[in-house]
C-alpha cells in the first residue's frame, strides 16, 4: 500500500544525462510507473519508448540493438521507426499497422536527456528554460559535477522540504534556520526567495538559496554568499513511492583552478550531505493531508495547492 495519497505527476523528468547515452546505445529505463526503452538513433537523437515489443512482449533493451535511426526487437526482429511504427518483420512482405510502440517526446538541454510523461499522452503545456550558467562554451562557470540518489519517497514529499525552514535545525543542524523572503507559484513556475547563513571557520557569513521550478521535474537553485553554486535539481518519479534525482552542479570559477576545484567540491559535498541526511525522514513518514502547523511553519498549504496542478488520474 502507498504511503501517499497522489499518481505520478505529469510533466518533464530527466531521464539520463545526455554524456550517458552513445549514438547507438539503448538502455532499460524505469519511469513513471512503466518499463521504457532509452536509446539514441545513430545520427545522435535521443528516444524514449515502451519497452515491450507489441508483437510477443519482448524487452527492446535486454538483448535488443538500433539499426540506424530503429530499434530492432531481440525475439524476432520487428523493426521501429522513432514514431514507434513498424517498419520491418524480416519474414513477412508486409508490417503490422497495429503493432505500434508509444513514443514519449524527449529532447535535450542543459546537459539533460527530458521526457515529457502525461498518463493521458497529452502533448507538452509548457518548456524547459536554457540554464546559462551550464552552457557548454561558458567560462565564467565550472565543468558540471553529477550527483545521482535513488530515493523511496514521492516527489512532492521532497519539494515541500523547501518551504519548511524549521527542519533545516533538527535535521541538518544549521544555527539559524534560513528566512523565507517570499514563496510565489505562477502557473507550472514557482519561485522561492530566501535568505540563509552559512557557518564557516571564519563565522556566519550571509547568503542565499534562490528556487525557480519549472513543473514537478525541473528546477534551478542558485546558492550565493561564499561561491555561486548553481544546481539542476532534477526528481524523477520511478514510481508512485520512488524516485530518482539527479543533481547537476556548476560552481563560479576562481582565478586559480585549484581553488575552484576545493571550494566546488565542499559545496556540492555540504548540498549531497543534506539530502542524504533528509532521506530517513521521506523514506519512513506519511502524508498528512491536513497538517497541524504552528504560527510560523512555511507556506506549506500554498505549494500544496501548486502541486496538486501537476495530479491526473492515470486511464491505464
Amino acid at each position: 500500500m502507498s504511503r501517499f495519497p497522489w499518481p505520478v505527476p505529469f510533466g518533464w523528468f530527466a531521464v539520463a544525462w545526455s554524456s550517458e547515452l552513445l549514438p547507438g546505445d539503448l538502455l532499460p529505463l524505469r519511469a513513471f510507473d512503466r518499463e521504457l526503452v532509452l536509446w539514441r538513433t545513430a545520427d545522435g537523437v535521443a528516444q524514449v519508448h515502451d519497452a515491450f515489443c507489441p508483437h510477443l512482449g519482448a524487452h527492446l533493451a535486454h538483448g535488443g540493438r538500433v539499426d540506424g535511426d530503429e530499434l530492432v526487437c531481440p525475439f524476432h526482429g520487428w523493426q521501429f521507426d522513432s514514431d514507434g511504427r513498424n517498419t520491418c518483420i524480416p519474414y513477412s512482405e508486409r508490417t503490422n499497422g497495429k503493432a505500434r510502440l508509444r513514443r514519449y517526446p524527449t529532447f535535450e538541454r542543459n546537459g539533460l536527456v527530458m521526457t515529457w510523461y502525461h498518463p493521458r499522452d497529452q502533448a507538452p503545456i509548457w518548456d524547459i528554460p536554457v540554464v546559462d550558467e551550464f552552457a557548454p562554451d561558458t567560462t565564467e562557470f565550472a565543468p558540471p559535477t553529477q550527483r545521482c540518489f535513488e530515493l523511496g519517497t514521492a516527489w512532492q514529499e521532497m519539494a515541500e522540504n523547501g518551504v519548511d525552514a524549521a527542519h533545516f535545525r533538527y535535521v541538518h543542524g544549521t544555527a539559524e534556520l534560513p528566512v523565507l523572503e517570499r514563496y510565489e507559484p505562477d502557473g507550472h513556475q514557482s519561485h522561492m526567495r530566501s535568505k540563509q547563513f552559512f557557518v564557516t571557520p571564519r563565522g556566519t557569513v550571509e547568503g542565499r538559496i534562490d528556487t525557480d521550478a519549472f513543473g514537478p521535474g525541473f528546477s534551478v537553485v542558485r546558492f550565493s554568499g561564499i561561491v555561486d553554486t548553481v544546481l539542476l535539481g532534477c526528481a524523477t518519479p520511478v514510481d508512485r513511492d520512488h524516485c530518482v534525482m539527479r543533481f547537476t552542479f556548476t560552481v563560479r570559477r576562481f582565478a586559480d583552478e585549484r581553488a575552484t576545484s576545493a571550494v566546488g567540491a565542499a559545496a556540492i559535498d555540504e548540498i549531497s550531505r543534506q539530502l542524504l541526511e533528509d532521506r530517513p525522514i521521506w523514506e519512513h513518514k506519511i502524508y498528512i493531508d491536513r497538517p497541524a502547523l504552528a504560527d510560523n511553519d512555511g507556506p506549506f498549504l500554498q505549494f500544496r495547492q501548486w502541486a496538486a496542478q501537476f495530479y491526473v488520474d492515470d486511464p491505464a
